[in-house]
């Protein structure tokens, strides 16, 4: 199928999109966002709190090994995180259901506006702390439109970087 080795998705041009996970508990969660953003291309994960770290058997089993190719980083604290993605030149946006929150197509829509762009996805329950969504520029939502008002964070990671990314590949002439 023409798949890259670890050592060349290393090595190869990724987007420039950064995902971090705010006390992400669930290694399954940590490990299907590994394996998406391998999919994806992504630049990195940026794993935060009481989110667990590779190498954790957990986490390899959703991974599937993309815990050894797609770059990642471990900050004690998210606001520490998002600190330095701003000093780094990084739109930093918290993907959940608030006042004046956009849509995720809304932000793919204006993906030109953004040389480069974090998500910030929260627990499985509280969601990203208040205090990070404060430091954010705003915060990205997935449109629902069932009896529901969340979805997993693994899937909701998924769609967002799936469709950011397609996004991304579209601005830079990317095939998809």
């Amino acid at each position: 199928m023409g798949r890259m080795n670890v050592e060349q998705y290393r090595t190869a041009n990724k987007l420039a999109l950064t995902v971090v996970l705010d006390n992400v508990r669930s290694q399954h969660n940590v490990g299907a966002v590994f394996r998406t953003a391998d999919a994806m291309r992504i630049e990195r994960i940026l794993l935060c709190g009481i989110s667990s770290c590779p190498p954790n058997q957990e986490i390899h089993k959703t991974a599937l090994g993309a815990e050894e190719s797609v770059e990642w980083q471990y900050y004690k604290d998210t606001i520490e995180a998002v600190r330095t993605l701003q000093k780094d030149g990084y739109h930093v946006y918290a993907v959940e259901q608030a006042h004046d929150s956009i849509t995720l197509e809304e932000a793919a829509e204006r993906i030109s506006d953004y040389p480069k762009i974090a998500v910030i996805l929260g627990h499985e329950v509280f969601g990203v702390q208040q205090e990070v969504i404060d430091l954010c520029e705003g915060c990205i939502e997935i449109p629902q439109y069932g009896t529901k008002h969340s979805m997993n964070v693994s899937v909701t990671a998924g769609i967002v970087m799936y469709r950011l990314s397609e996004a991304l590949r579209a601005v830079k002439g990317l095939k998809s």
